[in-house]
């Protein structure tokens, strides 16, 4: 009885493929793509912190929490009290700058400062071993 296509193609299809194993190792993290890719992360990271601060401050403002709060702290104090003055939009705007531009600069430096002790840890202890398979 001879075999027909279909049967051979059946065959072949409940074999498996082998599956290919690749072991890397991650012995070198160049200094200036950390301090790019930490500053571009920082940096996104600082826009989403001023985006945040200015969203929860106007669902405050709009909310009238800012007012309430204004209102027990004259009632606490006793006197003329302006919370306005001191919690303002640009104080908020400025305060929110001042922190992201801080956060970018310390992350920066801080992946800065990771790639360095990688690459000095890489050599006592012989890196990062990744494997792979294809499935």
């Amino acid at each position: 009885m001879s075999e027909t296509v279909a049967d051979q193609l059946a065959r072949k299809v409940k074999r498996k493929a082998p599956s290919k194993q690749v072991r890397l190792k991650l012995v070198y993290v160049d200094f200036w793509s950390a301090v790019k890719f930490s500053f571009v992360a920082s940096l996104c990271w600082a826009i989403v912190l001023i985006v945040a601060t200015l969203l929860v401050y106007a669902v405050l403002s709009l909310s009238g929490v800012l007012g309430q709060v204004d209102a027990l702290l004259g009632d606490v104090v006793g006197k003329d009290f302006d919370l306005g003055s001191l919690i303002g939009l640009p104080q908020v705007l400025a305060f929110a700058i001042v922190v992201g531009l801080l956060n970018t600069i310390v992350g920066t430096a801080l992946g800065a400062i990771g790639a360095l002790i990688y690459n000095l840890l890489v050599r006592a202890l012989g890196g990062f071993q990744l494997g792979f398979t294809s499935n």
